[in-house]
């Protein structure tokens, strides 16, 4: 594609299309088998645009290699817009089938995912389920046809996702949606703020009731709302969407800007329990400082790789990956283990886990380093964790079994912890600034939302649909305090006795001080934390430190000679040299071995010895495959059978002194019916081989034996 395009139309497929090169469009209608009738009154790329929406490897990502589906989640997590260093390996195949496009940014390659192809994938363990993205992919069909009807200014045209295109250049720009909230009639805004303080979620009953509604239309399912009501009119915008059978849901983007306008609102109920925190230090006796879950989850990716790697075909065996399936939870046993071995808590584990398979740095793709997470620095590691967890796709705290993955695809219902989330995340915005923030006040915070009722009959209702016990709000932000933020390294906690004690929220235990970390400042700032500037360098001769501009490529590419050491602020990984003897063993070239290393870190004089010397060729051997040895004592007898021509071809040329190999394909019984036209017997296994052939029709005439010369004699095969 060109370097330079109308920003409105950079992600539309049609537009992408004309843009191409007239061969390369050519190659793709011929690879694809696209039927191309110039009757038509729209030109071929649209045409072309027509046929690739309809291609089944978007809604089924099992067509797809796993590191083109990795690769295209990425570009979708960045709006279709994605800019590289270089060019990844996955994209050759999804160039080929005209998923994917590429074009120069000047300072890289920038990956498109058009619009039309981000409207239709389906949701990924990363991904918030409440987006408006995912919501988009798998809303009914009058939805989307109301939705790009609106924005297209004209009914809609099959097919849909194509139409949705102009919709999504305004929804999915969180300038343009905010531009578009601000058009909306007082009665629409009131209605979509009655929806926000329920917590963002309500029935079909609920939602007629909010828009004063009289009519009820009845189906088989219930209550039916209007199409000229004012929630259809919210709905054709995008800004409530509703969801199989009976609910309606305010998207992620939609309500961040809605909930601005209650600020204001909840200021005065607040500002008692802001001036009870700074009015006195609340620090405790007992503290446990949280660390960067960074280092952890590099090591976690690296020991994930251990076994696999290091075997001689580079095929996951017993090992970690080997426990790990696609699709499927970590299993307990497996995190069990990988807790003892870091000395770490198991359910900080299992969330650092699951937060790194959403990213997909359990991923084989990930160590390619020019697409992410391959291109990820280790200090971005910190920040890509927090937004994983953020968006709940992969981890939920309403749950007993907090991950999304331990459950079936069609069993993975959301719940409404995402909006626990953010009151507590703002809430830590205006409490805690550097200072200790005793649980009792920040839980006292939390009840004066307007959300909290709203929440406590969502989660209720969610807990009925998806048949567990329902938890209240209040039991979600502990577990998201307690556990949570503290493995993502955002709060400190301690216990003190002497500190205010709330029995509805401390329980049993000592009562419970937490403080906002200056890293945590940074993440609810929306700012990428203070990086350590310190390079990657070799503390002595094995131990390798890695530092904040570490690229996770580099590091998982020396995981098969390399272990994991200590994990705590920094990652330490231990190059020795049976570690460098075991890769060598395994068929990497030192060359290779020196390369990925010099990658991170420069070579201390004592690995670099280590390689060059491993490098030394002292001698050469030449493999030939043969399908046995003829033990032949006689030397006259040996260049007999390698001379003559019924048997030169059934040997080996040259063959090792005491015999001849025999030629690969030569069966036993041939080489014996060759060797005994010259004289020479084959024993097996102590029996004289005969061979098995029929003599020809006609008088038989009797033949003297040779006489036996000392050229002649018997040869043992072994095979």
């Amino acid at each position: 594609m060109p370097t330079s395009r109308p920003p409105e139309s950079v992600q539309r497929l049609a537009d992408i299309l004309r843009a191409l090169p007239q061969g390369e469009l050519n190659g793709l209608i011929d690879r694809l088998g696209i039927r191309v009738d110039p009757a038509k009154r729209i030109d071929a790329p649209s045409q072309v645009a027509r046929a690739l929406v309809s291609l089944p490897d978007l809604r089924d990502p099992a067509r797809l290699n796993p590191a083109c589906v990795e690769l295209m989640h990425r570009v979708a997590e960045a709006r279709g817009s994605l800019i590289v260093s270089a060019v990844p390996p996955a994209l050759e195949p999804l160039l080929a089938r005209g998923l994917m496009f590429a074009r120069s940014a000047g300072i890289g390659v920038e990956l498109i995912l058009p619009g039309a192809y981000l409207v239709q994938l389906k949701t990924w363990e990363g991904e918030d389920p409440r987006g408006l993205r995912a919501l988009l992919s798998q809303a009914s069909f009058e939805t989307m046809s109301a939705i790009s009807s609106h924005y297209l200014g004209r009914p809609a045209t099959p097919p849909i996702a194509l139409s949705l295109e102009p919709a999504w250049e305004v929804i999915g720009d969180p300038e343009k949606l905010a531009e578009e909230t601000s058009k909306l009639s007082p009665t629409e805004r009131r209605v979509l703020e009655g929806v926000e303080a329920e917590g963002g979620e309500v029935d079909t009953e609920e939602l007629l009731e909010l828009e004063r509604e009289p009519l009820r239309l009845r189906t088989a399912t219930g209550a039916t709302p209007s199409r000229r009501g004012v929630g259809f009119s919210l709905e054709r915008r995008a800004l409530l969407i509703p969801v199989h059978p009976n609910r309606h849901v305010i998207p992620t983007e939609v309500s961040a800007i809605i909930g601005k306008a209650h600020h204001k609102e909840r200021a005065a109920q607040r500002e008692e329990v802001k001036s009870f925190v700074a009015s006195g230090d609340h620090a405790p006796r007992r503290a446990r400082f949280s660390l960067d879950p960074a280092p952890l989850a590099m090591g976690l990716a690296v020991v994930a790789r251990e076994s696999s790697a290091r075997s001689p075909e580079g095929r996951s065996g017993s090992g970690t990956f080997a426990e790990v399936r696609v699709g499927v939870g970590t299993p307990k046993s497996l995190v069990q283990k990988l807790a003892t071995r870091f000395g770490r808590e198991p359910s900080h584990v299992a969330l650092v886990v699951a937060l790194s398979r959403a990213i997909g740095l359990w991923d084989a793709s990930a160590t390619n380093a020019t697409s992410p997470p391959g291109s990820f620095t280790m200090h971005d590691l910190t920040r890509r964790l927090f937004v994983a967890w953020r968006r709940g796709g992969a981890w939920d705290e309403a749950r007993l079994e907090a991950e999304m993955l331990r459950l079936a695809p069609e069993a993975r219902d959301s719940s409404p912890a995402g909006v626990v989330r953010d009151m507590v995340l703002e809430a830590l915005r205006e409490l805690g600034e550097g200072r200790w923030v005793p649980w009792s006040s920040l839980a006292g915070w939390l009840r004066n939302d307007h959300r909290v009722p709203g929440l406590a009959r969502l989660l209720r209702r969610w807990a009925e649909r998806v048949g567990t016990e329902p938890v209240d709000p209040m039991e979600v932000a502990r577990r998201i305090v307690h556990e949570s933020l503290p493995a993502l390294g955002i709060v400190d906690l301690g216990e003190d006795e002497d500190l205010p004690h709330s029995p509805d929220v401390d329980g049993n235990g000592a009562p419970i001080a937490l403080r906002v970390t200056a890293r945590g400042r940074a993440l609810l700032a929306d700012k990428p934390p203070a990086g350590d500037a310190t390079p990657s360098k070799f503390l002595d001769t094995h131990v390798l430190r890695l530092g904040g501009e570490a690229r996770v490529g580099a590091v998982l590419g020396i995981a098969p000679f390399v272990e994991v050491g200590r994990a705590a602020e920094t990652l330490d990984l231990i190059v020795a040299p049976q570690t460098l003897a075991r890769a060598l063993s395994a068929g990497l070239e030192a060359d290779l071995l020196r390369a990925r290393i010099e990658a991170i870190a420069a070579l201390p004089e004592s690995l670099s010895r280590t390689l060059a010397e491993a490098s030394v060729v002292v001698g050469r051997g030449t493999w030939s495959a043969a399908t046995g040895f003829l033990w032949v004592e006689d030397a006259n007898i040996r260049e007999m059978l390698r001379t003559r021509r019924p048997t030169q071809e059934l040997f080996v040329d040259p063959s090792p002194p005491g015999g001849l190999l025999v030629a690969p394909g030569v069966e036993l019984e041939r080489l014996a019916r060759r060797c005994r036209t010259i004289g020479v017997e084959i024993l097996a296994q102590g029996q004289v081989v005969r061979a098995r052939t029929i003599p020809p029709p006609g008088p038989t005439k009797s033949i003297p034996p040779p006489r036996m010369t000392p050229s002649r004699g018997t040869a043992k095969v072994h095979k």
